[in-house]
Formats: C-alpha cells, structure tokens, sequence
C-alpha cells in the first residue's frame, strides 16, 4: 500500500512536468517577442505599439484557456447513477452474469443511459461503483469516471471532457493564433538578421530562434486543433472516433450526430457572443445527450415521463421531444429523424 501511494505521488509529480515546459516555452517567448523584438529591435514608436497592444491581447486569452483548461477539473457522475449499499451488497453477491445484468438494468431503469457494452449490458464501472452515463469513461490517470470523456492530455496535466473540452478548443485556437501572429511579424526582422542587417548579436539568436519555434508549434497544433474541429462537426469525443458507442441496436458512429449547428451548440452554447471566451457555456451538464435515432428513445428500459417524453410521429419523418430538465433551460429540443 505504501508503495502505490508512492508511486501515485510520484505520478502526480512527474505529471505537471510538460505543463513547466510549456510555461517555460511561454516566458521565453513573452521575453524574446516584448523586450528582444520590440523594445531594442524595432525603430518606430508606431510600430512598437501596435505590435505590443495586439500580442498582449493575443497573449491574455492565449494564457487564459490554458489555465482554464490545466485548473478546471473533469466534472464526475452525479450520486445518483452511484450503486447504493442494497445493489451493491445484491450484485457482489451473485455470481450468475444474467442476474448481475438484470440488477444493473434495474438500476438503470429510471436514468437517462442510452449507449451499451459490446455485448448489450448496462455499462458499469466495477472501479468507481457506478453506471456510466452515456459518453462517460473511467481515466486510469485521473482514477476517475469522467463525463464526456475525450482524453487525458498531459501537456495540461488534465482530463479533457465536459467540463473543460470548450477550454480545451479554445487553448489550441489561441496557441495557433498566438504562433501565427509571433511568425508573420517576426519574419521581416528574421530576414533582415539573416542578411545581416541588423548586428545586435542577442536579440538575433532571440529572433531566429523564436521564428523557428512559433512555426514548429504552428504546424503539430494545426493538426491538432483541425482534428478536434471535425470531431465537434460530428459531435464525436476522441473515445467515440476510435470505438463507436453501442446502442440498443449496435454501434452507431454517428448516434450523438444532430447536424453541424445543433453540435456546435452542445460544446459552444447558443450564445454566440460567449464563444471565443473561455467561460462556461456548453448546453446541458454532461450526463445527457440527444440521440439521432429514434430506436433508443423508444427503449422501454428507459422509459421514464419524468425526463423525458415523446410526441406525435408524421407521415414522412418522426421528431422525438427529449424534456429532459437539465439538458436546456429554455425548452425541449427537437430531433427530426428521416424515415
């Protein structure tokens, strides 16, 4: 026991290790772009300004997301999908996998899961003593069931997932910006040192090498982000894209696809002016997903009128009003499945 304790100390230590390096990236780059570029490289007052006012606002939400996304802790299951002392005493002591999968259903009942293991049965993490709400998945690193799960990152020393995956985009949209801006008003003076235009031997190392690092970052996080950038237009965690999750009637790649608007909303909020600010805006609180097909609603395991409900079918197509309170404030949202 003592010896995983140390370990997991040890692990906990070892792990804010890429998160200094990133800070230590960061300062120099402050240092080499405010004091080396501008204030002894660059000649006009005017320039020196501008650069300064548009790297310093680049800069805030840059070191904004990122502390957002390192300080802002993964969002755990509610008490409520937690196994009680009864079930817990009742499965631990049956043997017999048909009946633990019959209390776990029966556990499940009355919560709003959709999504299945491969064979069927109530998703239940033995780890944690819970059942997983949907797109929930236990981080080995974090020791914990996390919501929405996309993946444990260790440049913010974090588990990205519900509660900080809008943190997250943001900090790689910012950290491209910031890279990009750093290259196209450093380029000029790295080509004027290079002709040897300039001779101020520090700020000259400074430079070159600031341009150097600023395109490297540049190019690994334009992957990065445009791959997460897909993921969002298909509304799919890292998780989802690798597994596809099991409904009732198998694996459905796109079972928590509602269209491009609809999941921009579900990461971003309908506010639109709260978008590129790193503050909490996504819909819903993580335990809850729309569903694009119509076969899980109708799943009387989760029947439940307290949640949710359905409304009428059409002749040429079936809209599903999901009422469940605690995905939107405002109203239900509605689902139009093709038939």
């Amino acid at each position: 026991m003592a010896l995983s304790r140390g370990l997991r100390c040890c692990q906990r230590v070892f792990g804010w290790l890429p998160v200094l390096i990133i800070a230590l990236v960061v300062l120099w780059s402050y240092y080499a772009y405010v004091f080396e570029l501008c204030l002894v490289t660059l000649t006009s007052s005017v320039e020196k300004v501008t650069y300064l006012i548009i790297f310093h606002v680049i800069f805030v939400f840059f070191i904004w997301t990122y502390w957002k996304s390192v300080f802002t802790p993964p969002r755990q299951p509610d008490k409520k999908f937690q196994m009680s002392y009864v079930d817990k005493e009742r499965y631990e002591n049956e043997e017999r996998p048909e009946a633990q999968r019959q209390i776990l259903m029966e556990m499940a009942r009355k919560l709003p899961v959709y999504t299945r293991t491969g064979n069927g049965a109530i998703r239940f993490c033995d780890r944690c003593q819970l059942i997983k709400p949907d797109r929930c998945h236990h981080c080995s690193v974090c020791a914990m069931c996390v919501l929405k799960m996309d993946h444990h990152c260790p440049w913010v020393n974090n588990c990205i997932g519900f509660s900080n995956y809008k943190f997250f985009l943001l900090f790689l949209a910012y950290s491209l910006l910031y890279c990009m801006y750093i290259a196209a008003t450093v380029f000029k003076y790295f080509i004027k040192f290079w002709k040897a235009e300039l001779t101020n031997g520090r700020s000259k190392f400074h430079i070159l090498f600031l341009l150097f690092v600023a395109i490297m970052f540049f190019v690994s996080l334009l992957f990065l982000f445009s791959y997460h950038c897909w993921l969002v237009s298909r509304n799919r965690s890292t998780l989802e894209a690798f597994s596809a999750p099991v409904f009732q009637n198998g694996p459905d790649k796109n079972g928590f696809n509602l269209g491009f608007v609809k999941n921009l909303q579900q990461v971003f909020g309908e506010k639109r002016r709260l978008w590129l600010l790193p503050v909490v805006s996504s819909q819903g609180d993580g335990h809850f997903f729309p569903t694009r097909t119509l076969s899980e609603a109708q799943n009387p395991l989760l029947a439940n009128e307290e949640q949710w409900e359905e409304e009428g079918l059409e002749d040429d197509s079936h809209v599903v009003l999901l009422a469940h309170p605690d995905y939107h404030q405002d109203s239900s949202l509605a689902v139009e499945i093709e038939t």
